[in-house]
């Protein structure tokens, strides 16, 4: 009964805080059950397949949503009115999102790792509002945001020509990798520190 109960991916709050996601994940999952025509206009989706999107759609809504849309009986209709409800969260996501891609400098992680994860956390908030990023504009945020001490290093990479900012940061994770490995070697035996040979065991004592 477990599996009954479990959501397939998260319900559309009340606030519609998440919607944007929410539509992404809701048009995915029926696509997926051969669903994704009832929620389009003028579709010729039997009454079968309607009331099975609408099991789905219903099924991930949050409990009070369910109450005030309970007589909505067509998924389209049902689709369209929480599109028209809650559409206009866009309007307040972009602007945030716009900001926070305006402020985003590799300079300020503290690993090449951290800075990916936030540039691809702000990039899937500008896609689900429409907008679209690029390769290039991936590349340039990256390159020119370096911290300024490496202006050499940034300028050498720039150089090598990428394409494609996944080849950009594979580099820059091995490379990050390689200068850890040489800074622990450095710590745990810094240059000129090689110790000794031991002394010969059996060396004369003058004492004796």
């Amino acid at each position: 009964m477990s599996n009954l109960t479990k959501l397939e991916f998260a319900a559309l709050d009340i606030s519609g805080k998440n919607y944007l996601s929410w539509t992404l994940d809701a048009e995915i999952h029926l696509k997926a059950k051969n669903l994704g025509d009832t929620i389009k206009v003028s579709n010729q989706a039997s009454l079968q397949d309607r009331a099975k999107s609408m099991i789905v759609i219903h099924y991930h809504l949050h409990e009070e949503l369910k109450s005030e849309y309970l007589t909505v009986k067509d998924p389209l209709v049902l689709w369209n009115d929480l599109k028209e409800r809650y559409e206009n969260k866009k309007f307040v996501i972009l602007p945030k999102a716009h900001n926070n891609w305006l402020n985003l400098r590799m300079q300020d992680f503290k690993s090449v790792s951290e800075y990916n994860s936030a540039l691809f956390k702000i990039i899937s908030l500008l896609k689900l509002c429409g907008e679209k990023i690029t390769e290039e504009d991936m590349l340039e945020k990256t390159f020119t945001t370096f911290h300024a001490s490496n202006m050499l290093l940034q300028q050498q990479y720039r150089e090598r020509k990428f394409t494609k900012y996944s080849e950009l940061i594979s580099c820059l994770l091995v490379d990050e990798q390689n200068n850890e490995l040489l800074l622990k070697n450095h710590q745990s035996r810094p240059t000129g520190s090689t110790p000794f040979p031991e002394a010969n065991g059996t060396s004369f004592d003058k004492h004796r």
